[in-house]
């Protein structure tokens, strides 16, 4: 069994608090608020707890750090873990600018060890089912893809909608599409709390000629988790907040007329929802962070992919800042 560290009992850890108690040895609980430290001490009395993230350092029989400690806190406790000789889990983003992700990446490699950013939704099943479909080419050709994230709520003052929001479809668009993209630019209005911005949209296109759409908003009448895949043959939905229909297939398109003037008509078939497994994506994830430590795969594969999640965020964040007034 791999012994894991927990840093940060906010909103976020005592779930992988739970997983890492099923699936590893959690021998460290870290947390500055004495409260939660004794709330889930209690539940996991095997845990050491601290308020010191130095002692999950210097404890020789830790192999692994959880981190789920507030965004800004997240490179340099990655860095001091890493240093430490320490494998790393780390709640998304894992740096608020691209410079800082990188040198951990780079970290990483040079010490061989695992850094893994928590982007959830790529294991979520219904982003295998999207994946599956596009990669054997069931929709076709991939023209575009967008996301729908909002809610009314969580309005937060020291983290705008981009980075609180689009930092999940983003992580799962880049991962469908592949490849990074050339033009990004993105609109914002700070309607709660001046200078962050509670709504946002944002446009990215790719080298391959895919476009994608992202409406991110804690200022909405509804509550949607969506991302549609647009294929020239087929259509697909990912909708999160159905809890059985979580992936539906149309087969809808256009197609061109057989001996015409270059005339394009629409095409409708059936519609069909595709069995997805019910498995908890965070349970999935904790299990590949703890394969990766075992050393069953690439350390750093994800760490890379989550910096490329951070330049994209960097460059959306720059268009936010040179918008017109």
């Amino acid at each position: 069994m791999i012994n894991v560290g927990l840093a940060g009992l906010g909103y976020w850890g005592p779930n992988l608090a739970r997983n890492f108690d099923d699936l590893a040895d959690l021998v460290w609980l870290c947390d500055l608020n004495a409260d939660l430290l004794d709330r889930y001490g209690a539940r996991y009395p095997q845990a050491k707890k601290t308020d010191r993230f130095d002692d999950l350092l210097e404890d020789s029989s830790v192999q692994a750090v959880a981190i789920a400690t507030p965004v800004p806190t997240h490179a340099e406790l990655v860095r001091r873990a890493l240093s430490a000789g320490k494998h790393v889990f780390v709640e998304k983003p894992p740096a608020l600018n691209a410079g800082d992700a990188e040198e951990l990446v780079a970290l990483a490699e040079e010490r061989d060890l695992v850094l893994l950013p928590g982007h959830l939704l790529l294991y979520h099943p219904a982003v295998a089912k999207l994946r599956e479909l596009i990669d054997s080419a069931e929709l076709g050709e991939i023209l575009y893809v967008y996301g729908n994230r909002q809610n009314l709520g969580q309005i937060r003052k020291d983290e705008n909608a981009l980075w609180s929001l689009g930092v999940h479809d983003l992580s799962v668009i880049l991962h469908l599409v592949g490849e990074e993209p050339s033009e990004v630019w993105a609109r914002g209005e700070s309607f709660i709390h001046e200078g962050v911005e509670d709504v946002v949209f944002c446009y990215l296109r790719f080298p391959s000629g895919i476009v994608a759409h992202m409406h991110l908003s804690w200022l909405d009448p509804h509550k949607m988790r969506k991302l549609t895949v647009v294929g020239r043959h087929k259509m697909a939905v990912f909708d999160d907040m159905e809890l059985e229909r979580k992936v539906t297939v149309y087969d809808k398109g256009t197609e061109q007329r057989a001996e015409s003037y270059g005339e394009w008509r629409t095409r409708t078939g059936d519609i069909y929802i595709p069995k997805i497994p019910n498995d908890e994506p965070l349970r999935l994830e904790c299990r590949h962070f703890l394969s990766l430590v075992a050393g069953d795969g690439d350390p750093v594969a994800a760490a890379r992919d989550g910096a490329a999640v951070v330049r994209v965020l960097e460059q959306l964040q720059h268009s936010l800042e040179r918008a017109p007034a």
